[in-house]
């Protein structure tokens, strides 16, 4: 990470002296790190937060902004409500991804995060960051495909005929919500292709679950960038 730091320093013309510390994004959110992975647990006696993620992603400060603010709103919350029989839980945890083929390498983080609020139905959403190892910038959905790429229609087949064999049997997803881009925000880029990942209530009603669909290379890859 610090020879990252410093490399940068010099790319962008300024002395690799005068490169600042990198920041330790574990320390800033009270965590302990160890073998690669920072841990944050706190316990209350109306709640408790798990959280782990690994420290060797390129780009940690959004990873450390989206932690920060889903547990602080999640024990203002906690703080917030009547006293309940059962603690509410938050629990954060992060996964890496990779991709060695070319023409640029790729690694990223998918953050899954499990709510337990008290609420009807406890709640899992996912949070993905993605960086591009040859261009040293993060990888979005627009970015991730050929500019005149018009993947949707493909992936949104793909997606539809994972969950109906996942299900066994039809489960219909809407043409609206199948084919917009801002339900396609979360995925990974491995060497077999592209997870997209969808949160509760994403393309199918919450009682369905979070989903996560591997579109493979053999279907998308001439589209990708």
């Amino acid at each position: 990470m610090a020879a990252a730091m410093i490399a940068f320093a010099v790319g962008a013309g300024f002395p690799a002296g005068a490169a600042a510390a990198p920041k330790n994004y574990c320390t800033e959110l009270k965590g302990i790190a160890s073998g690669g992975v920072c841990r944050i647990q706190l316990t209350d006696p109306g709640y408790t937060v798990d959280i782990s993620f690994p420290t060797d992603y390129p780009d940690l400060k959004p990873v450390a902004d989206y932690i920060s603010k889903t547990r602080n709103d999640f024990i203002n919350a906690a703080r917030g409500s009547e006293q309940r029989e059962m603690a509410s839980a938050l629990s954060i945890t992060g996964q890496k991804y990779g991709s060695l083929i070319p023409p640029r390498g790729t690694t990223g983080m998918v953050l899954t995060t499990y709510q337990n609020t008290g609420a009807a139905r406890p709640q899992t959403s996912y949070k993905s960051f993605n960086w591009d190892q040859a261009y040293r910038k993060p990888i979005t959905w627009e970015t991730l495909w050929q500019p005149k790429a018009d993947p949707l229609p493909a992936v949104f087949g793909i997606v539809q005929a994972d969950v109906n064999a996942q299900a066994g049997k039809p489960v219909p997803i809407s043409p609206e919500a199948g084919l917009d881009p801002a339900n396609y925000q979360n995925f990974a880029v491995t060497n077999d292709g592209v997870i997209f990942f969808f949160s509760q209530g994403t393309l199918l009603p919450a009682a369905a679950g979070a989903l996560q669909v591997l579109a493979p290379r053999s279907a998308i890859d001439p589209m990708l960038a």
